[in-house]
């Protein structure tokens, strides 16, 4: 774990900062290797080879940005924007909105797998 991401889920509204602790231990519990870094100066990020999500609080809610590159399915229909984006979509999680945490589970270990079946194969040329 990453201190950087403890401090910047403190420095958020204890609604805000459940909501984010509870998308922190779902991306862990889709695979034990996932890494915690910030970008952008202060945005938390998970990573394995390569980007699977991101945390942001906003005014009213937490957004999730899931990096899958529009292609991982969504049969529970839990991604609320972003779904003609090439590069990432969005889950926004409001006050005391339940998570859908088999469906965000299932999604973070389709990003991750994603990302290992690209790294395998290497840079296109």
């Amino acid at each position: 774990m990453d201190t950087r991401v403890d401090d910047y889920i403190a420095g958020l509204p204890e609604w805000q900062q459940d909501i984010c602790r509870e998308v922190r231990r779902l991306v862990h519990e889709a695979d034990q290797d996932v890494e915690e870094t910030i970008k952008f100066t202060n945005r938390p990020y998970f990573v394995l080879d390569g980007n699977i999500c991101a945390l942001l609080g906003t005014k009213d809610h937490v957004n999730v940005m899931l990096y899958d590159k529009a292609i991982v399915p969504d049969p529970q229909n839990i991604i609320t924007s972003g779904h003609g984006n090439k590069t990432a979509r969005m889950i926004s999680v409001y006050r005391d909105q339940p998570i859908n945490a088999p469906a965000l589970v299932e999604m973070f270990r389709h990003i991750i797998a994603n990302n290992r079946r690209r790294k395998s194969v290497g840079p296109r040329r």
